[in-house]
């Protein structure tokens, strides 16, 4: 059996799609699986012990381009796939498969994707979680009805990122990192946008106590999240400042799955580095504004959450529609010490 999955394309929905990958090898053990995703998430696919190789998408996330997936479909003819998995919703995502002639088409019904896809899967909301909806899809269809047909969330794989302990420590040496105190990693950032973002002076907060408690604190991101620690890393008290290690924008995403999985516990907004840190082996605790955990929880063993009542959430927008983000700024930090202390 020889598998083509067309990947998520956000880091967040690659890690929880190792679920599905994990469920195909435990029914086909011989199983040959490859994953077509954007390059950012190639990092995160060499990670993953089921995946065989990882085939670099040269397509935009908004790009039809039906030319260059014809030619890609093409190209992938050669490597007589048996099965292919499509995770994205999307009609040109189930293109190339279609394009490369693989035999069994496997995905859910989406956007106008009759005979691109000869496995459809027509119930997609019956499931409650995202990950129980990759999983599903490695199921018979008759089988799959709705989230029972899978035992619930708890009866899972979850995803597992490997760890090289040798790179892990050149990495920490690269960044002068050192582990003789206990670690608390924070993911203050959030590609969906601000109503996903808990304020900067909660995470101070946050920071500042536990490091009065013996503590380093790292703080995680991309380049664009570089203001945002900055800001918190000012708003810890200067006695503090020098168990404060600002890493967002420096490492790249290999090396932030390294230096996450070092860390003991990582306090994350609704964001693909939570579910990195989830699958490393972290205590996660997930701070959720405008989104929900009962879509996308961290799938991590050990996992809390804190989140308010008020009633417009989750609401699932980018920025507040009634522009006061109380979901977050009444979030009090006092929430987030509990769960670690």
């Amino acid at each position: 059996m020889k598998i083509l999955i067309i990947g998520p394309s956000w880091v967040g929905d690659m890690v929880m799609s190792q679920s599905l990958y994990i469920t195909l090898k435990q029914q086909h053990p011989k199983a040959i699986i490859d994953v077509m995703a954007p390059a950012w998430c190639k990092p995160i696919l060499d990670r993953m012990p089921e995946v065989n190789q990882a085939i670099e998408m040269p397509l935009g996330h908004g790009d039809f381009n039906l030319l260059g997936r014809r030619a890609l479909g093409k190209e992938l003819k050669n490597n007589n796939y048996t099965h292919a998995y499509i995770c994205p919703n999307s009609a040109k995502s189930a293109l190339i498969p279609w394009f490369a002639g693989v035999p069994v088409r496997t995905g859910w019904k989406g956007e106008m994707r009759y005979g691109l896809l000869n496995d459809l899967r027509p119930n997609k909301k019956a499931f409650q979680y995202m990950v129980e909806r990759y999983v599903a899809l490695a199921h018979p269809k008759s089988e799959m009805i709705d989230s029972s047909s899978l035992g619930g969330l708890e009866n899972l794989p979850r995803p597992a990122l490997s760890i090289d302990a040798k790179v892990q420590k050149n990495t920490l040496e690269k960044f002068s990192l050192s582990l003789d105190k206990p670690i608390l990693g924070l993911c203050p950032g959030a590609e969906f946008g601000p109503a996903k973002q808990w304020p900067v002076e909660h995470y101070a907060a946050v920071a500042n106590e536990m490091i009065n408690r013996g503590h380093q604190v790292w703080l995680f991101g991309s380049a664009k999240d570089k203001e945002t620690t900055e800001s918190i890393k000012a708003l810890v008290d200067a006695d503090n400042q020098a168990a404060v290690f600002n890493l967002a924008g420096d490492t790249s995403l290999i090396e932030a799955v390294d230096l996450l999985a070092a860390c003991k516990t990582v306090v994350s907004n609704d964001s693909g580095l939570m579910h990195v840190a989830a699958a490393v082996g972290c205590h996660v605790v997930g701070v959720y504004g405008s989104t929900s955990p009962k879509y996308t929880p961290p799938l991590a063993e050990k996992v809390d959450i804190v989140s308010t009542d008020i009633e417009c959430r989750p609401c699932f927008k980018r920025d507040c529609p009634l522009g006061h983000l109380k979901c977050l700024k009444e979030l009090k930090p006092i929430l987030v010490l509990n769960k670690l202390l």
